[in-house]
């Protein structure tokens, strides 16, 4: 008979260990992107050369200005979402620790455990154990007499077996999400890089407009004074010298606007590093900088390793999988072992009397839901459609990481040809400005011309200051749009 339990029970173990090596779910395998060869815009095929991008590079190898490089490392350290993001990441990592855990029994203590009971006359039973009569009280009362007495300390254990994969399915998703958590925080880091630089050269822009404000200024007041004195001498009207004082406030004007966009700009970066409002130091000027003919950009399928959003939607694809597997799951049987195990004793004096006060018990069981079926094939049928918008997203991303690079890349490709065209309209603008003076003075060109003149010179020369911007700002929408800026 014993040979024939033991036969039964060594059955039993093996049958489980079978079941337990089959996982619900299917394992996560990547779906197709429909990702090109190359980005629009960029001529060859690629080579062993696309394996390096800009995007490897790191943000303080990438910005060479002093300033923007300590803009840069104070808003990692201080700004608000990037602690906000850490956070984040402890948060779930303290999730996949308890996911962990899930595969251990569950293990409680009771120490120092007392229960007492009382009943009344119509209690269905009289009193028991004998506790009045051991205790000198005489005999029990018909009301409120003392029913049961117990004194507990025990350790019990609570063990789901992981027959189906559901608990390892379960650690897959948190792992995911803890892993998610630190895509995020990339996310932000590469965003909060990106606004600093171009906030940083946009406040560039501003000095130099300001500059360009400033010195046609003086040339349209010298321009006025002219003017003024063709006035006195009876050469011009009082018309001439109304539209030429007029065309010297439109310059006059662009100075407070100026002014005023370059305090808010400083303001912005410094809440982006996290704090207060205050001036913010230029080690260099928009004229100093020099742009690159090309950039690096790699092949689109880089993308799904550099972007940090594009893995973050991944992983949550990951974790939507597994889902699918828990959900699966809960509909099928769960074993579960208890066993408990201490000591018990109706009086005090019994408490810690071995072996007479020891007691022990194990179970084990297989549940199966039954009339929850319905809800439960609800929940698994939810994740799947869970799992198959998780896909949409992930595809959906990487979709608009290949047209941000793809816009980019066009951007800088435009903007060096409108860099030519501005610098040659400066130039003539500026010849315009010295040789309507020029004629003016002797008499052979109207205040009229001079004030067209100069108001071309000005228009040029803000519309190349912009140019220049705007080129530092696409080359930075590149750097990011590859996942630049998280290393």
């Amino acid at each position: 008979m014993k040979i024939i339990n033991w036969q039964i029970g060594a059955l039993a173990v093996v049958c489980c260990l079978l079941i337990s090596s089959c996982k619900v779910g299917r394992d996560y395998v990547r779906p197709e992107t429909g990702v090109t060869d190359t980005f629009r815009g960029v001529n060859g095929t690629p080579s062993a050369t696309d394996s390096v991008t800009i995007a490897d590079i790191p943000w303080s190898d990438f910005f060479t200005d002093s300033m923007l490089m300590m803009l840069i490392d104070s808003g990692i350290a201080n700004n608000y979402d990037m602690q906000a993001a850490l956070k984040n990441i402890e948060i779930a990592n303290q999730s996949l620790r308890q996911s962990r855990a899930a595969f251990l029994p569950e293990i409680e203590a009771q120490l120092g455990g007392t229960g007492h009971q009382w009943r009344s006359s119509d209690f269905y039973g009289g009193p028991s154990s004998g506790w009045y009569e051991q205790e000198g009280k005489g005999d029990a009362p018909k009301d409120l007499f003392m029913y049961q007495s117990q004194y507990l300390s025990s350790v019990g254990m609570s063990w789901e077996i992981d027959i189906w994969g559901k608990l390892r399915r379960q650690k897959e998703r948190a792992l995911a999400e803890y892993l998610q958590t630190f895509e995020a925080q990339k996310v932000v880091q590469t965003s909060l890089v990106s606004t600093i630089a171009e906030g940083y050269y946009n406040l560039l822009m501003l000095d130099a407009q300001l500059e360009v404000a400033q010195r046609n200024l003086k040339l349209n007041d010298s321009t006025l004074q002219i003017v003024k004195l063709q006035r006195d001498a009876g050469e011009v009207s009082s018309l001439a010298l109304q539209q030429t004082e007029s065309q010297m406030l439109v310059a006059a004007s662009l100075i407070p606007q100026l002014e005023q966009e370059i305090a808010i700009q400083e303001n912005t970066l410094m809440a982006l590093t996290g704090r207060m409002p205050d001036s913010v130091y230029r080690s260099s000027a928009l004229t100093d900088w020099r742009m690159q003919e090309a950039y690096e950009s790699g092949v689109p399928l880089q993308l799904l390793t550099n972007r940090p959003d594009v893995r973050e939607a991944e992983l949550a694809l990951r974790a939507a999988n597994a889902d699918v597997g828990v959900a699966q799951a809960y509909r099928y049987p769960t074993l579960t072992i208890e066993a408990s195990g201490g000591l018990n004793a109706m009086l005090p004096q019994n408490w810690f009397n071995i072996p007479g006060a020891l007691f022990g018990g194990i179970i084990s069981g297989v549940t199966q839901p039954i009339f929850a079926g319905r809800r439960l094939k609800t929940q698994h049928e939810v994740a799947k459609l869970e799992r198959d918008k998780a896909e949409i997203g992930f595809q959906q991303t990487v979709m608009d990481a290949v047209h941000e690079v793809t816009n980019a890349l066009v951007m800088i490709e435009k903007l060096n040809e409108q860099h030519t065209i501005a610098e040659r309209r400066v130039t003539t603008a500026q010849l315009g400005v010295k040789n309507a003076n020029l004629l003016f003075k002797s008499g052979e060109a109207t205040y009229l011309e001079v004030i067209t003149a100069q108001s071309n010179a000005l228009n040029s020369e803000l519309d190349l200051v912009s140019v220049k911007q705007q080129q530092l700002n696409a080359k930075v929408t590149l750097y990011r749009a590859l996942g630049g800026g998280w290393k």
